[in-house]
């Protein structure tokens, strides 16, 4: 018989295993996001909808599996785990591309997705839900999916999923440099680790893991996201 509920794993990670992690989350975005598109390619928008949100999440999942990697702690390695399993933990970058539009380049300039007051991780949320089930909202308004969720919502949705899937896998000798580089300054401020994310993406380029010649002078490039200027 099948059991009431899964056993979720709450240990830590060695090196390999958060680059097993992370592997299996991009592969995961990029098959929600393709079932999405045909979704949206037969006019069903509010399913396209949400399960673009669902990739957007599974593509959120790895910086916090790459986080696992510089845990000490037992209360740190539970906090990920909860952060990993928390839906808004995972879909805070979604609003990452209107900052860009806007003019956001530096890192400075993404600062305000992790603040703690920050509300577009619920709205994202709630899109979500609306996407696959009535409610009722407000003074007693049925809501129903294909009449909040337009083709429009849908496409930008779509779109915003795409552009956080990443191409190919990371190694494990990509985690040992993170941990090298970043574990030292993980309770550092901004500046420190602005400092070390630029030294482990240099030693990256060095190894050939990353392209020669680009240069980490924003958090696009970190995020491997790349997006016609």
């Amino acid at each position: 018989m099948l059991k009431k509920r899964l056993d979720s794993y709450e240990g830590k990670l060695n090196n390999k295993q958060v680059a097993d992690g992370i592997n299996a989350s991009r592969r995961n975005a990029r098959r929600l996001v393709e079932d999405a598109q045909i979704l949206l390619e037969s006019d069903r928008y509010p399913t396209a909808a949400s399960l673009a949100i669902f990739s957007i999440e599974e593509s959120g999942k790895e910086h916090i599996i790459r986080g696992m990697a510089i845990t000490e702690t037992d209360d740190e390695v539970l906090q990920h785990w909860k952060d990993y399993r928390s839906h808004t933990k995972k879909n805070i970058m979604w609003v990452l591309p209107q900052l860009v539009m806007e003019g956001a380049r530096h890192l400075d300039d993404f600062r305000s997705l992790f603040e703690s007051t920050a509300e577009h991780p619920y709205i994202l949320e709630q899109v979500k839900q609306i996407g696959f089930y009535t409610d009722c909202l407000g003074k007693a308004n049925w809501s129903e999916p294909m009449e909040v969720i337009d083709k429009d919502l849908a496409t930008m949705l779509v779109q915003t999923a795409k552009i956080f899937l990443k191409k190919g896998e990371i190694t494990t000798n990509e985690i040992e440099l993170w941990v090298k580089h970043l574990g030292p300054v993980k309770n550092g401020d901004f500046s420190q680790q602005k400092e070390a994310l630029l030294h482990w993406y240099a030693e990256m380029q060095e190894l050939g893991l990353a392209t020669k010649g680009e240069k980490l002078t924003d958090f696009m490039q970190w995020l491997g996201i790349h997006l016609d200027k």
